[in-house]
């Protein structure tokens, strides 16, 4: 119910709803399932299906690099904590993998930034994740999408609630994911009373 809200609330445009991975421990599938019964798409199911490449994945990166430089070893300057660089492992990762090269996995980057956007769009992920952007932020990485390569899928994550998501859906991203969707649904009060 809670996600037939959601998808009732994005109907007019071409975005879909999507939960996320943050479920309650045990009860992922059941969750899962609720959300397709509601209209909603599947986020990953864990990270053993997709790649998504997160704000915090990269600044541990950098940290290493640089505790590595003082170190003495691996020097500062080396590139592979750009969100580019990470892009490039990830696909190199999946095609080294024969299990995987042929699987349809899919790489994705989280953004919090235009500017991230502008960097990442380049190396054309899969998807990019535009983390606790504004409506005006959201419309302008559409256009910066289509610019680049239409292909590319955004998807709106952060600050999604019933009040805000049809504002979020009119800016054109192709995805809204809604945590809420698994791990604040509340039950609803269903009896079965058994008369003889």
């Amino acid at each position: 119910t809670l996600t037939r809200q959601y998808v009732d609330q994005v109907a007019p445009s071409h975005s879909k709803i999507y939960d996320t991975r943050k479920t309650t421990p045990g009860w992922r599938r059941l969750e899962k399932y609720a959300v397709r019964c509601g209209g909603g798409q599947n986020h990953r199911t864990g990270l053993f299906d997709a790649i998504l490449i997160k704000d915090n994945h990269l600044a541990s990166t950098a940290r290493q690099e640089t505790e590595n430089a003082e170190a003495g070893g691996v020097g500062k300057t080396s590139p592979s904590c750009t969100p580019v660089a990470a892009i490039e492992k990830a696909r190199a990762f999946i095609e080294a993998k024969d299990t995987l090269a042929n699987s349809g996995m899919v790489v994705q980057i989280e953004v919090d930034s235009l500017e991230q956007l502008s960097e990442v769009l380049v190396a054309t992920p899969d998807l990019v994740l535009l983390d606790n952007m504004s409506s005006d932020q959201l419309r302008q990485a559409v256009a910066m999408r289509d610019e680049v390569d239409a292909k590319i899928l955004l998807e709106a994550s952060g600050g999604v609630n019933l009040s805000t998501v049809s504002d979020i859906a009119e800016t054109g991203v192709d995805r809204i994911s809604v945590g809420a969707l698994t791990h604040s649904a509340r039950v609803l009060d269903v009896a079965l009373d058994w008369s003889m």
